[in-house]
């Protein structure tokens, strides 16, 4: 009695859709069946003659008192690339002519009689000392809570509750944030809304109030909002004591000695950053002077 399912496969030899009668069927003709095992077959062979040759190439390598390299990695079954790092640390002996590096047999031999084996002594853990409570990791990185217990589950982070506090490594967790941390340029130049609080008096209502109505100029660095520390001081009323971020276009003309075609052709070209108040162009100082600072090498 014949089946009665049908399941559409594809053929293991010609990758065509057909449907089978049968699990285990493989091919969609017989045709495909036969090419397949033939296929198979002279692989096989192919495979076997191949091993063969490798072998007495082999066996006439070992015959040579003077090899090469390549012969001497196919020898001992390195890649060449690895066999030069064992050179390059003189630990096989070679000899170097111009254009021509030559390895005697005999070394090679001499080498492994005399190779000792060396057991590697197991690494003893260090004892965690330092440690972060939750809450400080909180203040000093701005994540959640619920973020910090997800990524210490991913990361394997070592902890310890001690007197109902739970403890985290800080060498561990300090690794796993190292992108968190403010940088350095974000830590001068711009202001966190902690910083403006406590500076200026004001509530973090006040502060997102001032800054939406002045459009102070902010920016997002590692999950944490700052506020352009010269526009806020600008906007308050307050002298500045760092350097502008921007050079107006007669600015730049006059540092650099340069027209205004001139300017707007490296800007364009180089894709320099810059935004506008009105009319007014403002060119990014930093990436200006890193364009045309003189040039070194090392």
């Amino acid at each position: 009695m014949s089946s009665t399912i049908e399941i559409t496969k594809n053929c293991e030899f010609c990758g065509s859709n057909f449907i089978a009668r049968k699990c285990s069927t493989r091919f969609c003709c017989k045709r495909c069946a036969e090419r397949s095992y033939k296929q198979n077959k002279r692989n096989n062979h192919i495979a076997e003659h191949q091993a063969i040759a490798d072998s007495v190439q082999t066996d006439k390598i070992s015959d040579l008192e003077f090899i090469s390299p390549t012969q001497c990695a196919q020898l001992i079954g390195v890649s060449r690339r690895t066999l030069y790092r064992y050179l390059e640390a003189h630990k096989i002996p070679c000899c170097q002519f111009n254009g021509c590096t030559r390895i005697r047999r005999t070394d090679i031999d001499a080498l492994f009689k005399e190779w000792e084996y060396i057991k590697r002594e197991k690494k003893v853990a260090e004892p965690i000392e330092e440690f972060y409570t939750t809450k400080q990791i909180l203040e000093k990185f701005g994540i959640s809570n619920s973020w910090l217990f997800k990524m210490a589950k991913e990361r394997n982070i070592p902890k310890t509750v001690v007197r109902g506090k739970t403890l985290w490594s800080r060498k561990h967790i300090d690794n796993a944030l190292a992108d968190k941390q403010p940088t350095e340029t974000v830590a001068g130049e711009w202001y966190s809304v902690e910083e403006v609080c406590a500076k200026f008096n004001m509530s973090k209502e006040a502060v997102y109030r001032f800054v939406s109505e002045r459009k102070i100029g902010k920016r997002k660095d590692k999950c944490k909002l700052f506020y352009s520390r010269r526009q806020f001081d600008k906007a308050m009323g307050i002298e500045s004591d760092l350097e502008p971020e921007y050079y107006t276009m007669p600015e730049a003309m006059a540092r650099y000695n340069m027209t205004r075609d001139q300017i707007s052709h490296y800007v364009r070209t180089h894709d320099i950053p810059r935004s506008y108040e009105g009319r007014y162009v403002r060119i990014d100082r930093k990436a200006l002077d890193a364009l045309f600072a003189p040039p070194k090498i090392g």
